[in-house]
């Protein structure tokens, strides 16, 4: 059988890198690692909590953690100009004091970054949330995966894999769909892929996307 590997883990080092980087003493490595969860699940929160009713999704491509001894530095790489980029410097000051509230850290300052994404449905996540918004709009998966891969095409991408996977369209049993569109080398290391397994609630149960993208080779 094929041994399945995540393409991000495979490929660090070569054409891709960590998005959390600090060092830790081995038994204070876990702390750290639940802190990273801590951090990264009170930011979906908050955007979730106050998005604007107008905009469909988070729009988060993905967060990246630095920590040093007297700061914790998070950026975050969001895809469509959200409410934490029209200059409201009182929501990011606000998600600063939620975060130090989760983390109880007193000695650690806390900056936070934002960053716009040039290309947003270039990125896997951003991709896969647009995909469960229309599933979760009763709209058809196949029509779904192909808009998606048609947002993706307009993004100079050299390849997209979709794959669905859970009881598709409410059917009794659990099944995978999938479509290709160009190439997606998944066993080349220099083939700089982007991937993302996304996970969505439904009225029948629980579906899963996963979405590869292919982008050069270096």
């Amino acid at each position: 059988m094929g041994q399945k590997i995540n393409p991000l883990g495979f490929r660090l080092g070569t054409t891709q890198h960590h998005h959390s980087f600090w060092f830790e003493k081995p038994k204070n490595y876990s702390v750290s690692l639940q802190e990273d969860e801590k951090i990264r699940n009170c930011i979906k929160n908050y955007v979730q909590k106050n998005r604007r009713i107008s905009s469909d999704f988070e729009g988060i491509a993905r967060i990246e953690i630095k920590k040093r001894i007297d700061l914790i530095q998070v950026i975050i790489y969001i895809g469509f100009p959200n409410f934490l980029i029209e200059g409201q410097t009182g929501s990011i000051e606000e998600l600063q004091v939620n975060i130090q509230k989760k983390l109880h850290s007193v000695n650690r300052r806390l900056n936070i970054a934002i960053t716009k994404v040039e290309k947003p449905y270039g990125q896997p996540n951003i991709l896969a949330e647009y995909i469960a918004l229309q599933l979760k709009n009763r709209v058809s998966f196949r029509k779904a995966m192909k808009k998606a891969i048609e947002l993706a095409e307009q993004t100079d991408t050299k390849g997209i894999q979709v794959q669905i996977a859970g009881r598709i369209n409410g059917k009794e049993i659990a099944r995978v769909e999938w479509i290709r569109e160009g190439r997606v080398p998944l066993q080349t290391i220099r083939a700089k892929i982007d991937h993302c397994s996304y996970t969505i609630r439904t009225i029948y149960g629980v579906l899963g996307i996963k979405i590869w993208i292919f982008w050069e080779e270096q």
